[in-house]
């Protein structure tokens, strides 16, 4: 093939990738039977149908969109036929029901995202940053394949369902030791803390990759979770483990996007914290709840990705914010709080008297709704009068779309065992919630911009391995 002349390949993975969205469509609106594939090698219930419309709706998004930004770059068939890979991979890890074809598409996954994290074969901080997640998925490989090993091992079954079909039955030493692998393999590929460097690490990556890994391939530690939920939410200690993982990414991660200056940064910090909420509603027991919150943060990031550029562009650096609220502006605010917690309860059937997880679930919500409405009466480019307006037209629409998909993933879980599993409360999460306020306060003051200390503290935790920065703008332009 003349070199003038460009390939067909990525045009014709566009077209199948959309494909395979429209088939995954078609199953989701029209199969019968949320277990229609069987009990073999795979088994297609409603969370595989489920992810399978996100992930090759997300991907299908990013092939486009890599078919302009990608033009003209090398290796650009590599770049593609490992990108149209990875999203089979991805369904064929969803629809795996074999313990042995589940642990090797985990592994794989793994192993063809650090590829493409290292795509630019010129750059040495490419190159490094693909060794550092390639040994971070080895390593929540091995540790997947010891929690199977255990667990079919025990009940004496090697397909998925036969496993959490015989949960009860196993030991509970083998219970517990099982659901601590799968939570370590799932913080490992989540990027929760302390593994999260691998993924702030990994901005060398083409702009696309990062796309498709923060609204995908991170979501898988989540996924793990959910489809061993009977096992992982027979271990009441796990759960606990669980929360306190999720919670302490969560705050960690919020605490490091607020002190990033790199757009991608502040985006790869926003999505340790977000996966940290996603796993610490698993830890509660929601495991719809956490599917409904992966799919709405993997659009919405998605499109952040593809969309940085543009931000950089038009953002106005030090755009102030107004000092206080007003005593009308702080009405507004603790109402929609509170009203938006209880419509949240009301939609998504949490009982507003019984004290359970679910009372937890709802004062996070309580707890983002008075961040997101005190921001947003903030703004100082609006007039007050607008800006409060604005809050109960904006953010309860919201509330409102994330419960109807959180009723609709509920939908498709209604035959998957323990996908709802409300625990007691716990001094745990008394304190959590604590914690959680005092982190919201300390932001809401801007004390984390007026302690030298605490700022360079988390300067120094969020810092991505020294090997895989890119300090020199030749680079970019020689690649």
């Amino acid at each position: 093939m003349s070199r003038s002349t460009p390939s067909r390949l990525p045009l014709v993975y566009t077209r199948l990738t959309w494909g395979l969205f429209a088939l995954s469509l078609g199953l989701l609106v029209w199969a019968p039977d949320p277990e229609w594939a069987g009990d073999g090698l795979l088994r297609a219930d409603g969370l595989t149908r489920a992810m399978a419309l996100v992930t090759t709706f997300v991907s299908g998004i990013v092939h486009s969109f890599s078919r302009r930004y990608m033009a003209g770059a090398k290796r650009l068939n590599a770049f593609y036929g490992r990108l149209f890979g990875l999203t089979l991979i991805v369904l064929v890890l969803t629809a795996a029901n074999h313990l042995v074809l589940f642990a090797g598409a985990w592994a794989a996954m793994g192993w063809v995202l650090a590829d493409l994290i290292g795509h630019v074969r010129g750059w040495p901080q490419a190159r490094a940053a693909a060794r550092y997640a390639r040994q971070h998925f080895l390593g929540g490989s091995a540790l997947l394949a010891g929690a199977l090993g255990l667990l079919g091992g025990s009940a004496g079954a090697w397909t998925i369902s036969g496993v959490l079909a015989a949960a009860e039955a196993l030991p509970t030493l083998v219970v517990a030791g099982a659901a601590g692998l799968l939570l370590l393999a799932a913080m490992v590929q989540s990027a929760l803390v302390p593994f999260h460097r691998w993924l702030l690490s990994s901005m060398t990556a083409p702009t696309p990759v990062s796309g498709f890994m923060h609204a995908g391939l991170v979501n898988a530690g989540g996924v793990l979770l959910a489809r061993f939920a009977p096992v992982v939410f027979e271990a009441p200690a796990v759960m606990w483990a669980i929360v306190l993982a999720g919670g302490v990414s969560a705050l960690l991660g919020q605490a490091w996007m607020l002190v990033q200056t790199d757009v991608k940064r502040q985006l790869g910090a926003s999505t340790v914290a977000q996966m940290g909420f996603m796993v610490l509603q698993c830890g509660l027991g929601f495991v719809p709840a956490a599917i409904a919150h992966l799919i709405l943060h993997g659009f919405y990031k998605a499109y952040l990705f593809l969309a940085a550029g543009s931000a950089v562009e038009h953002t106005t650096p030090g755009r102030p914010e107004a000092s206080g609220t007003g005593a009308l502006g702080g009405l507004v605010t603790a109402a929609a709080a509170v009203g938006g917690g209880a419509l949240f309860a009301v939609l998504t059937g949490k009982s507003l008297t019984a004290l359970n997880s679910g009372t937890v679930l709802t004062l996070f919500v309580v707890l983002s709704v008075l961040h997101a409405t005190r921001t947003l009466v903030r703004r100082t480019s609006l007039s007050p009068a607008v800006r409060t307006a604005l809050v109960p037209a904006v953010l309860l629409p919201t509330l409102v779309l994330y419960a109807g998909v959180y009723k609709g993933v509920g939908a498709l879980f209604a035959d998957m065992p323990s996908a709802v599993a409300p625990t007691a409360l716990t001094p745990l999460h008394g304190a959590l919630l604590a914690v959680f306020v005092g982190a919201y306060i300390a932001v809401d003051r801007g004390w984390h911009r007026a302690s030298t200390r605490l700022y360079v503290t988390l300067r120094n935790t969020a810092q991505p391995l020294s090997t895989t920065l890119l300090n020199n703008r030749d680079q970019y332009n020689a690649h």
